[in-house]
């Protein structure tokens, strides 16, 4: 039985191997999956937890790659449904010396999309210990969005601690207004939010990170708001006032945002599952953003045990 269940969209990963290239102009590609609560899952599963990823794939070349791969990682994959009637949903990424890569979506209509509640009811739940949901994936379609709102209070009945991820996406939304009303409503099943601090400010109209945990602390169901500060770490506070500012891993040069958001996600879900504090899994958290930070690939910089136990030598003056 998984320890962790989540349920998003998978993607293949078209990332061009001309470094700064456009990609109109790019023509050297390597396939690689990704899609953000699958980034999740692969870096639980390599930091030895278990893993059930929930989600829907085309009966085409790319679902089969995703489903090669998933069975690779050894997730559990008994809830990957296949379909004919859809396509697997794919980016192109650009290859960059340092900085954000420019991505480009082909994802509209996808069989992930097209997924409904049904396929959370054969979903065995035991032994379930934390419930990951993230903005995107509700961002698809009105049924992922129904399908999403599901999932979140399957989470809250059944009592499994549900991480929440913001993680927008403006351009699968309809429009702003819509997005943030929206995430905002999945916010309120959140036993943990996880906002990015331009994400806060974008999602509560506040500026300090302060005043947006204070804003989704508001919830009854929220125990505690992890707010992402980039370089300089993460604000962490808890329903009983409890509150830092847990700082950040130097990196020397950032080689790829892509995956680090994730990889604090992961981060923060393996610690609080091993018994760490809020502020111990916002270590770890920063940690394993810091590691992806630096490689290409959207988790390829997602350590193993031994591979995190290193950086944190290297780096004596953080603690887990």
């Amino acid at each position: 039985m998984s320890e962790v269940i989540t349920i998003g969209e998978p993607l293949v990963v078209f990332c061009s191997t001309e470094p700064d290239i456009s990609l109109k102009e790019a023509v050297n590609f390597k396939r690689v999956v990704g899609g953000a609560e699958l980034n999740v899952a692969i870096g639980l599963n390599r930091l030895g937890h278990t893993v059930k990823y929930i989600s829907q794939i085309g009966r085409d070349p790319q679902g089969d790659f995703i489903e090669d791969q998933i069975n690779k990682q050894k997730l559990d994959s008994s809830v990957l449904k296949k379909t004919s009637l859809f396509i697997t949903g794919y980016q192109m990424k650009q290859l960059v010396t340092e900085g954000d890569p420019k991505v480009f979506n082909f994802r509209k209509s996808s069989a992930a999309s097209h997924m409904t509640p049904d396929i959370l009811k054969r979903v065995d739940l035991t032994n379930a210990k934390f419930g990951h949901l993230t903005g995107i994936f509700p961002a698809l379609s009105d049924s992922s969005l129904e399908t999403s709102i599901f999932f979140a209070k399957q989470m809250n009945k059944r009592k499994i601690t549900l991480t929440f991820d913001p993680n927008l996406r403006p351009r699968l939304w309809k429009n702003e207004t819509y997005m943030v009303k929206t995430i905002n409503k999945l916010a309120k099943y959140a036993d943990i939010m996880l906002p990015g601090i331009k994400e806060g400010k974008i999602l509560t109209g506040l500026d300090s990170p302060q005043d947006i945990a204070d804003y989704y602390l508001q919830n009854p169901q929220t125990k505690a708001v992890f707010v992402k500060l980039g370089p300089d770490g993460a604000y962490v506070k808890t329903k009983t006032n409890d509150e830092r500012v847990v700082q950040g891993f130097k990196v020397a040069k950032v080689v790829d945002t892509v995956g680090a958001g994730d990889g604090f996600a992961l981060g923060v879900i393996s610690a609080l599952l091993e018994g760490k504090s809020y502020f111990e899994a916002a270590n770890r958290g920063n940690a394993i953003g810091a590691l992806q930070f630096q490689t290409h690939g959207d988790n390829d910089g997602y350590p193993n045990r031994g591979e995190l136990g290193k950086f944190y030598e290297k780096n004596s003056e953080h603690y887990e």
